[in-house]
Protein backbone atom coordinates (compact mmCIF):
# COMPACT_ATOMS: atom_id res chain seq x y z
CA UNK A 1 0.00 0.00 0.00
CA UNK A 2 1.36 3.41 -0.95
CA UNK A 3 1.04 5.89 1.87
CA UNK A 4 -0.38 9.30 0.95
CA UNK A 5 1.71 12.44 1.37
CA UNK A 6 1.07 14.13 4.69
CA UNK A 7 1.93 17.61 5.96
CA UNK A 8 5.00 17.60 8.20
CA UNK A 9 5.94 19.47 11.39
CA UNK A 10 7.59 22.70 10.21
CA UNK A 11 9.34 24.33 13.15
CA UNK A 12 10.00 28.08 13.09
CA UNK A 13 13.29 28.98 14.75
CA UNK A 14 12.55 32.71 15.06
CA UNK A 15 11.55 32.93 18.72
CA UNK A 16 10.78 36.64 18.79
CA UNK A 17 7.44 36.95 20.56
CA UNK A 18 7.04 33.16 20.75
CA UNK A 19 4.95 31.82 23.63
CA UNK A 20 5.62 28.38 25.06
CA UNK A 21 2.73 26.06 24.05
CA UNK A 22 0.87 24.18 26.77
CA UNK A 23 2.47 20.75 27.31
CA UNK A 24 -0.88 19.09 28.00
CA UNK A 25 -2.85 20.85 25.24
CA UNK A 26 -0.26 20.34 22.47
CA UNK A 27 2.59 18.03 23.50
CA UNK A 28 4.34 18.04 20.13
CA UNK A 29 4.25 21.84 19.81
CA UNK A 30 5.73 22.03 23.30
CA UNK A 31 8.61 19.70 22.37
CA UNK A 32 9.22 21.64 19.16
CA UNK A 33 9.45 24.83 21.22
CA UNK A 34 12.08 23.24 23.45
CA UNK A 35 14.06 22.24 20.37
CA UNK A 36 13.85 25.76 18.94
CA UNK A 37 15.09 27.18 22.24
CA UNK A 38 18.03 24.77 22.23
CA UNK A 39 18.96 25.81 18.69
CA UNK A 40 18.63 29.50 19.59
CA UNK A 41 21.14 29.10 22.44
CA UNK A 42 23.66 27.62 20.01
CA UNK A 43 23.58 30.59 17.61
CA UNK A 44 27.03 32.23 17.42
CA UNK A 45 25.82 35.69 18.41
CA UNK A 46 24.62 34.28 21.75
CA UNK A 47 28.08 33.27 22.92
CA UNK A 48 30.79 34.78 20.75
CA UNK A 49 31.12 38.37 22.05
CA UNK A 50 32.72 37.54 25.40
CA UNK A 51 35.41 35.44 23.74
CA UNK A 52 36.64 37.95 21.15
CA UNK A 53 40.11 39.40 21.87
CA UNK A 54 41.21 42.96 21.26
CA UNK A 55 42.51 43.72 17.76
CA UNK A 56 46.24 42.93 17.40
CA UNK A 57 49.11 45.19 16.43
CA UNK A 58 49.15 43.58 12.99
CA UNK A 59 46.29 42.24 10.91
CA UNK A 60 43.45 39.89 11.82
CA UNK A 61 42.85 36.90 9.57
CA UNK A 62 39.68 34.83 9.97
CA UNK A 63 39.78 31.20 8.81
CA UNK A 64 37.18 28.55 9.43
CA UNK A 65 35.09 25.58 8.44
CA UNK A 66 31.83 24.01 9.53
CA UNK A 67 28.05 24.10 9.23
CA UNK A 68 28.04 27.20 11.44
CA UNK A 69 30.93 28.80 9.54
CA UNK A 70 28.92 31.48 7.75
CA UNK A 71 26.89 32.51 10.80
CA UNK A 72 30.05 32.60 12.92
CA UNK A 73 31.73 34.81 10.32
CA UNK A 74 28.75 37.18 10.33
CA UNK A 75 28.87 37.33 14.13
CA UNK A 76 32.56 38.29 14.03
CA UNK A 77 31.85 40.94 11.37
CA UNK A 78 29.06 42.39 13.52
CA UNK A 79 31.16 42.47 16.70
CA UNK A 80 34.63 43.40 15.41
CA UNK A 81 35.51 47.12 15.57
CA UNK A 82 34.70 48.79 12.25
CA UNK A 83 38.04 50.62 12.20
CA UNK A 84 40.12 47.46 12.79
CA UNK A 85 41.36 45.48 9.76
CA UNK A 86 39.57 42.18 9.22
CA UNK A 87 39.69 39.68 6.35
CA UNK A 88 39.56 35.96 5.77
CA UNK A 89 37.83 32.93 4.36
CA UNK A 90 35.50 30.29 5.80
CA UNK A 91 33.84 27.30 4.16
CA UNK A 92 30.39 26.00 5.03
CA UNK A 93 27.94 23.43 3.72
CA UNK A 94 25.91 24.18 0.61
CA UNK A 95 22.81 26.27 1.43
CA UNK A 96 24.05 27.05 4.96
CA UNK A 97 24.69 30.77 4.51
CA UNK A 98 22.15 32.80 6.52
CA UNK A 99 20.64 36.01 5.15
CA UNK A 100 23.05 38.90 5.71
CA UNK A 101 21.76 41.53 8.16
CA UNK A 102 21.01 44.85 6.48
CA UNK A 103 23.99 47.19 6.66
CA UNK A 104 26.53 44.56 7.74
CA UNK A 105 29.63 44.93 5.55
CA UNK A 106 31.10 41.72 4.18
CA UNK A 107 34.73 41.44 5.22
CA UNK A 108 35.08 37.66 5.39
CA UNK A 109 34.64 35.58 2.24
CA UNK A 110 32.34 32.55 2.56
CA UNK A 111 32.55 29.55 0.25
CA UNK A 112 30.26 26.51 0.09
CA UNK A 113 31.18 22.85 -0.27
CA UNK A 114 29.78 19.36 0.20
CA UNK A 115 29.01 17.57 3.46
CA UNK A 116 29.20 14.80 4.67
CA UNK A 117 31.20 13.56 1.67
CA UNK A 118 33.83 16.09 0.52
CA UNK A 119 33.99 17.49 -3.00
CA UNK A 120 36.28 19.54 -5.23
CA UNK A 121 34.90 22.81 -3.84
CA UNK A 122 35.98 21.82 -0.33
CA UNK A 123 39.41 20.84 -1.64
CA UNK A 124 39.81 24.22 -3.35
CA UNK A 125 38.67 26.06 -0.21
CA UNK A 126 41.19 24.19 1.97
CA UNK A 127 43.98 24.99 -0.47
CA UNK A 128 43.07 28.68 -0.38
CA UNK A 129 42.89 28.70 3.42
CA UNK A 130 46.43 27.31 3.62
CA UNK A 131 47.62 29.89 1.10
CA UNK A 132 46.19 32.71 3.22
CA UNK A 133 48.46 31.69 6.12
CA UNK A 134 51.58 32.54 4.12
CA UNK A 135 53.44 35.60 5.36
CA UNK A 136 51.82 35.81 8.79
CA UNK A 137 53.92 37.46 11.50
CA UNK A 138 54.01 37.39 15.28
CA UNK A 139 52.08 40.69 15.28
CA UNK A 140 49.12 39.05 13.49
CA UNK A 141 46.07 37.32 14.91
CA UNK A 142 44.29 34.35 13.37
CA UNK A 143 40.70 33.74 14.47
CA UNK A 144 39.76 30.16 13.57
CA UNK A 145 36.00 29.57 13.48
CA UNK A 146 35.44 25.82 13.85
CA UNK A 147 32.15 23.92 14.03
CA UNK A 148 30.73 20.50 13.26
CA UNK A 149 30.99 19.41 9.65
CA UNK A 150 34.34 21.10 9.24
CA UNK A 151 36.14 17.80 8.79
CA UNK A 152 34.39 17.05 5.50
CA UNK A 153 34.36 20.68 4.37
CA UNK A 154 38.07 21.23 5.02
CA UNK A 155 39.50 18.44 2.91
CA UNK A 156 43.11 18.34 1.76
CA UNK A 157 44.25 14.74 1.19
CA UNK A 158 47.64 13.53 2.38
CA UNK A 159 50.30 12.77 -0.21
CA UNK A 160 49.35 9.62 -2.11
CA UNK A 161 45.60 10.11 -1.66
CA UNK A 162 43.27 11.49 -4.29
CA UNK A 163 40.01 13.30 -3.65
CA UNK A 164 38.24 10.19 -4.92
CA UNK A 165 40.08 8.11 -2.32
CA UNK A 166 39.01 10.50 0.45
CA UNK A 167 35.41 10.42 -0.77
CA UNK A 168 35.31 6.62 -0.75
CA UNK A 169 36.94 6.37 2.68
CA UNK A 170 34.53 8.97 4.05
CA UNK A 171 31.48 7.11 2.72
CA UNK A 172 32.69 3.81 4.14
CA UNK A 173 33.36 5.37 7.54
CA UNK A 174 29.90 6.96 7.58
CA UNK A 175 28.25 3.60 6.81
CA UNK A 176 30.44 1.56 9.15
CA UNK A 177 28.96 2.53 12.51
CA UNK A 178 32.28 4.07 13.61
CA UNK A 179 32.08 6.74 16.32
CA UNK A 180 32.86 10.37 15.51
CA UNK A 181 36.13 10.05 17.43
CA UNK A 182 37.17 7.04 15.36
CA UNK A 183 36.22 8.69 12.08
CA UNK A 184 38.10 11.86 12.91
CA UNK A 185 41.21 9.96 14.01
CA UNK A 186 41.40 8.51 10.51
CA UNK A 187 40.59 11.83 8.86
CA UNK A 188 43.36 13.65 10.77
CA UNK A 189 46.05 11.24 9.65
CA UNK A 190 44.92 11.32 6.02
CA UNK A 191 44.96 15.12 5.81
CA UNK A 192 47.42 17.96 5.22
CA UNK A 193 45.34 20.52 7.15
CA UNK A 194 43.51 18.75 10.01
CA UNK A 195 44.90 17.39 13.27
CA UNK A 196 46.71 20.61 14.22
CA UNK A 197 48.34 21.16 10.85
CA UNK A 198 46.46 24.40 10.15
CA UNK A 199 47.84 25.85 13.41
CA UNK A 200 51.34 24.89 12.33
CA UNK A 201 50.82 26.73 9.05
CA UNK A 202 49.77 29.89 10.93
CA UNK A 203 53.05 30.19 12.87
CA UNK A 204 54.34 32.58 14.15
CA UNK A 205 50.95 34.35 14.42
CA UNK A 206 48.81 34.07 17.54
CA UNK A 207 45.89 31.68 17.00
CA UNK A 208 42.57 31.82 18.85
CA UNK A 209 40.11 29.05 18.00
CA UNK A 210 36.45 29.82 18.58
CA UNK A 211 34.45 26.64 18.34
CA UNK A 212 30.92 25.31 18.53
CA UNK A 213 31.01 21.76 19.86
CA UNK A 214 29.11 18.96 18.16
CA UNK A 215 30.92 16.07 19.81
CA UNK A 216 30.44 14.12 23.05
CA UNK A 217 32.77 15.53 25.69
CA UNK A 218 33.43 18.78 23.79
CA UNK A 219 36.99 17.71 22.93
CA UNK A 220 38.36 20.43 20.57
CA UNK A 221 40.70 17.90 18.98
CA UNK A 222 37.65 15.96 17.74
CA UNK A 223 35.50 18.90 16.58
CA UNK A 224 36.02 19.10 12.80
CA UNK A 225 39.11 16.89 13.30
CA UNK A 226 40.88 19.64 15.26
CA UNK A 227 42.71 21.61 12.56
CA UNK A 228 44.19 24.06 15.08
CA UNK A 229 44.70 21.96 18.22
CA UNK A 230 47.17 19.21 19.28
CA UNK A 231 46.29 15.63 18.41
CA UNK A 232 47.03 12.86 20.90
CA UNK A 233 45.98 10.04 18.55
CA UNK A 234 48.46 8.15 16.43
CA UNK A 235 48.99 6.64 13.00
CA UNK A 236 48.82 3.21 14.65
CA UNK A 237 45.35 4.01 16.04
CA UNK A 238 44.18 5.20 12.62
CA UNK A 239 45.42 1.94 11.08
CA UNK A 240 43.62 -0.10 13.74
CA UNK A 241 40.34 1.73 13.05
CA UNK A 242 40.66 1.17 9.31
CA UNK A 243 41.29 -2.53 9.95
CA UNK A 244 38.40 -2.77 12.45
CA UNK A 245 35.90 -1.59 9.87
CA UNK A 246 37.49 -3.22 6.83
CA UNK A 247 38.32 0.05 5.06
CA UNK A 248 41.18 -0.03 2.58
CA UNK A 249 43.63 2.76 1.74
CA UNK A 250 46.19 2.85 -1.09
CA UNK A 251 49.26 0.72 -0.38
CA UNK A 252 51.61 3.72 -0.33
CA UNK A 253 49.42 5.49 2.25
CA UNK A 254 49.16 2.31 4.33
CA UNK A 255 52.95 2.12 4.37
CA UNK A 256 53.21 5.77 5.47
CA UNK A 257 50.80 5.11 8.32
CA UNK A 258 52.80 2.06 9.39
CA UNK A 259 56.00 4.10 9.36
CA UNK A 260 54.40 7.00 11.28
CA UNK A 261 55.15 9.35 8.38
CA UNK A 262 51.66 10.88 8.55
CA UNK A 263 51.85 11.72 12.26
CA UNK A 264 50.11 14.85 13.55
CA UNK A 265 51.50 17.60 15.86
CA UNK A 266 51.21 16.43 19.47
CA UNK A 267 50.38 18.10 22.81
CA UNK A 268 53.38 20.08 24.01
CA UNK A 269 54.54 20.93 20.49
CA UNK A 270 55.96 24.47 20.43
CA UNK A 271 53.75 25.29 17.46
CA UNK A 272 50.80 25.64 19.83
CA UNK A 273 52.52 27.99 22.30
CA UNK A 274 50.27 30.94 23.17
CA UNK A 275 47.28 29.53 21.33
CA UNK A 276 43.79 29.58 22.88
CA UNK A 277 40.61 27.55 22.37
CA UNK A 278 37.24 28.95 23.43
CA UNK A 279 33.97 27.00 23.35
CA UNK A 280 31.21 29.43 22.43
CA UNK A 281 28.36 26.91 22.35
CA UNK A 282 28.04 23.33 23.59
CA UNK A 283 25.39 20.60 23.59
CA UNK A 284 25.04 20.84 27.36
CA UNK A 285 24.25 24.54 27.24
CA UNK A 286 21.46 23.96 24.73
CA UNK A 287 19.96 21.10 26.74
CA UNK A 288 20.02 23.21 29.91
CA UNK A 289 18.19 26.05 28.16
CA UNK A 290 15.49 23.61 27.04
CA UNK A 291 15.25 22.29 30.60
CA UNK A 292 14.84 25.82 31.98
CA UNK A 293 12.01 26.54 29.52
CA UNK A 294 10.24 23.32 30.49
CA UNK A 295 10.52 24.13 34.20
CA UNK A 296 9.13 27.61 33.58
CA UNK A 297 6.11 25.90 32.01
CA UNK A 298 5.62 23.84 35.18
CA UNK A 299 7.19 20.62 33.89
CA UNK A 300 10.07 18.97 35.76
CA UNK A 301 13.05 18.51 33.44
CA UNK A 302 16.00 16.14 33.61
CA UNK A 303 19.11 16.15 31.42
CA UNK A 304 20.37 12.57 31.16
CA UNK A 305 23.61 13.36 29.36
CA UNK A 306 25.01 15.32 26.44
CA UNK A 307 27.48 12.52 25.62
CA UNK A 308 25.27 9.57 24.63
CA UNK A 309 26.72 7.43 21.84
CA UNK A 310 25.88 4.04 20.33
CA UNK A 311 23.58 2.64 17.65
CA UNK A 312 20.66 5.03 17.22
CA UNK A 313 17.97 2.36 17.32
CA UNK A 314 19.44 0.82 20.46
CA UNK A 315 19.67 4.21 22.18
CA UNK A 316 16.00 4.64 21.24
CA UNK A 317 15.12 1.36 22.94
CA UNK A 318 16.94 2.38 26.13
CA UNK A 319 15.14 5.72 26.18
CA UNK A 320 11.84 3.88 25.67
CA UNK A 321 12.51 1.66 28.69
CA UNK A 322 13.08 4.75 30.82
CA UNK A 323 9.94 6.47 29.51
CA UNK A 324 7.81 3.36 30.15
CA UNK A 325 9.08 3.15 33.72
CA UNK A 326 8.17 6.78 34.35
CA UNK A 327 4.76 6.43 32.67
CA UNK A 328 3.80 3.18 34.41
CA UNK A 329 5.54 3.41 37.79
CA UNK A 330 6.55 7.03 38.30
CA UNK A 331 10.18 5.89 38.58
CA UNK A 332 12.90 7.14 38.52
CA UNK A 333 11.11 10.45 37.85
CA UNK A 334 7.62 11.56 38.81
CA UNK A 335 5.14 12.57 36.10
CA UNK A 336 4.78 14.99 34.42
CA UNK A 337 8.34 15.50 33.25
CA UNK A 338 10.62 16.05 30.29
CA UNK A 339 13.71 13.88 29.80
CA UNK A 340 16.42 15.42 27.62
CA UNK A 341 19.58 13.98 26.11
CA UNK A 342 22.20 14.74 23.50
CA UNK A 343 25.36 13.31 22.01
CA UNK A 344 26.14 11.65 18.71
CA UNK A 345 24.71 8.25 17.93
CA UNK A 346 25.55 6.19 14.86
CA UNK A 347 23.67 4.30 12.18
CA UNK A 348 25.12 1.15 10.66
CA UNK A 349 23.71 0.79 7.14
CA UNK A 350 22.38 -2.70 6.58
CA UNK A 351 23.08 -4.37 3.22
CA UNK A 352 20.04 -4.66 0.97
CA UNK A 353 19.16 -7.04 -1.86
CA UNK A 354 20.17 -5.85 -5.32
CA UNK A 355 17.57 -3.54 -6.78
CA UNK A 356 15.97 -2.70 -3.43
CA UNK A 357 15.18 0.99 -2.79
CA UNK A 358 17.76 2.87 -0.73
CA UNK A 359 16.67 3.68 2.80
CA UNK A 360 16.52 7.37 3.71
CA UNK A 361 17.14 8.93 7.09
CA UNK A 362 19.69 9.76 9.73
CA UNK A 363 20.51 9.32 13.40
CA UNK A 364 17.51 11.18 14.81
CA UNK A 365 14.99 9.37 12.62
CA UNK A 366 16.44 5.95 13.37
CA UNK A 367 16.39 6.78 17.10
CA UNK A 368 12.68 7.57 16.74
CA UNK A 369 12.03 4.29 14.91
CA UNK A 370 13.72 2.31 17.69
CA UNK A 371 11.88 4.37 20.32
CA UNK A 372 8.46 3.90 18.73
CA UNK A 373 9.02 0.16 18.29
CA UNK A 374 9.97 -0.27 21.94
CA UNK A 375 7.27 2.03 23.36
CA UNK A 376 4.55 -0.06 21.67
CA UNK A 377 2.04 2.78 21.88
CA UNK A 378 2.71 3.57 25.53
CA UNK A 379 0.09 6.13 26.63
CA UNK A 380 1.20 9.53 27.89
CA UNK A 381 4.59 9.52 26.11
CA UNK A 382 5.53 11.95 23.34
CA UNK A 383 9.02 12.45 21.91
CA UNK A 384 11.06 14.48 19.46
CA UNK A 385 14.57 13.83 18.19
CA UNK A 386 16.34 16.19 15.80
CA UNK A 387 19.79 17.29 14.77
CA UNK A 388 20.49 20.85 15.80
CA UNK A 389 21.93 21.69 12.37
CA UNK A 390 18.50 21.07 10.84
CA UNK A 391 19.67 18.18 8.67
CA UNK A 392 19.25 14.56 9.75
CA UNK A 393 21.74 12.66 7.62
CA UNK A 394 21.45 14.00 4.08
CA UNK A 395 17.69 14.59 3.87
CA UNK A 396 15.65 17.79 4.24
CA UNK A 397 14.36 17.04 7.74
CA UNK A 398 15.94 17.75 11.11
CA UNK A 399 14.39 14.69 12.75
CA UNK A 400 11.00 13.22 13.67
CA UNK A 401 8.27 13.02 16.30
CA UNK A 402 6.79 10.05 18.15
CA UNK A 403 3.40 9.97 19.88
CA UNK A 404 1.28 7.31 21.61
CA UNK A 405 -0.56 6.58 18.35
CA UNK A 406 2.50 6.41 16.06
CA UNK A 407 2.41 2.64 15.56
CA UNK A 408 -1.39 2.53 15.23
CA UNK A 409 -1.41 5.19 12.52
CA UNK A 410 1.41 3.44 10.70
CA UNK A 411 -0.35 0.08 10.86
CA UNK A 412 -3.49 1.68 9.41
CA UNK A 413 -1.34 2.66 6.41
CA UNK A 414 0.17 -0.81 6.14
CA UNK A 415 3.57 0.33 7.41
CA UNK A 416 5.56 -2.05 9.60
CA UNK A 417 8.23 -0.43 11.74
CA UNK A 418 10.43 -3.55 11.58
CA UNK A 419 10.65 -3.36 7.80
CA UNK A 420 11.66 0.30 7.86
CA UNK A 421 14.32 -0.41 10.49
CA UNK A 422 15.66 -3.27 8.37
CA UNK A 423 16.34 -0.91 5.49
CA UNK A 424 17.31 2.17 7.55
CA UNK A 425 14.34 4.10 6.16
CA UNK A 426 13.21 6.36 8.99
CA UNK A 427 12.48 9.17 6.54
CA UNK A 428 9.99 7.09 4.56
CA UNK A 429 8.19 5.94 7.71
CA UNK A 430 7.75 9.32 9.35
CA UNK A 431 7.10 11.13 6.07
CA UNK A 432 4.06 8.92 5.50
CA UNK A 433 2.80 9.78 8.99
CA UNK A 434 3.39 13.51 8.65
CA UNK A 435 5.80 13.33 11.58
CA UNK A 436 9.03 14.65 10.08
CA UNK A 437 10.45 17.72 11.83
CA UNK A 438 11.54 20.26 9.22
CA UNK A 439 13.42 23.47 9.98
CA UNK A 440 15.82 24.04 7.12
CA UNK A 441 19.47 24.79 7.92
CA UNK A 442 19.79 26.31 11.40
CA UNK A 443 23.30 27.79 10.82
CA UNK A 444 24.66 26.14 13.94
CA UNK A 445 25.37 22.62 15.19
CA UNK A 446 25.55 21.20 18.71
CA UNK A 447 24.56 17.72 17.63
CA UNK A 448 21.62 15.52 18.58
CA UNK A 449 18.69 16.88 20.59
CA UNK A 450 16.25 14.40 22.11
CA UNK A 451 13.27 15.14 24.34
CA UNK A 452 10.63 12.83 25.82
CA UNK A 453 7.53 14.27 27.49
CA UNK A 454 5.68 12.00 29.92
CA UNK A 455 2.34 13.39 31.09
CA UNK A 456 -0.06 12.37 33.85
Amino acid sequence: MTAPQAPQHRVALDLQGAVCPSPSADPQAFLQHLYAQAVWRAQPLQGLARHLPLPPKGRTLVLGAGKAGASMAQAVEALWPAEAPLSGLVVTRYHHIPPRPVGLPERIEVLEASHPVPDAAGLAAAQRILQLTEGLTEDDLVLCLISGGGSALLTLPAEGLSLEDKQRINRELLHSGASIGEMNCVRKHLSRIKGGRLAAACAPARVITLTISDVPGDDPSVIASGPTVPDASSCAEALAILARYGIEVPAAVHAQLQAGALETPKPGDAVFAGHEVQLIATPRQSLEVAAEVARAAGIAAYVLSDEIEGESREVGKVHAALARSVAQQGQPFARPCVILSGGETTVTIRPQPAGSPRGRGGRAGEFCLGLAQALQGQPRVWALAADTDGIDGVEDNAGACVSPDTLARAQALGLKVEQFLDRNDAYGYFEALGDLVITGPTHTNVNDFRAMLILD
